[in-house]
């Protein structure tokens, strides 16, 4: 998988939100908001491919969670990216 690059973080009153814009004049504006972890993920992989594994690796090495989390927490994560098409696979 790779995260789409048109789309940044933004911080918008001490939130960090990813806003997408509609394209050919459709107005589909979009604001989905990032906790700590989902930025920190976004901006790690920004740049490289990555699988659903390395996502896991990433939380478990940062983070003080079981491996059953961890896997849960990346598959709600890169659900959620594609669900709003932010990551390619």
């Amino acid at each position: 998988m790779k995260i789409n690059k048109k789309y940044k973080i933004r911080k918008i009153a001490g939130e960090s939100v990813l806003i997408m814009q509609g394209e050919y004049g459709v107005d589909l504006t979009k604001i989905i908001s990032f906790n700590e972890t989902s930025e920190w993920l976004w901006n790690e992989l920004m740049d490289r491919d990555f699988t659903m594994k390395d996502v896991k690796e990433m939380i478990l090495s940062k983070y003080h969670v079981d491996e059953p989390k961890a896997q849960k927490d990346s598959q709600e994560w890169i659900d959620k990216l594609l669900k709003y098409h932010l990551i390619e696979e």
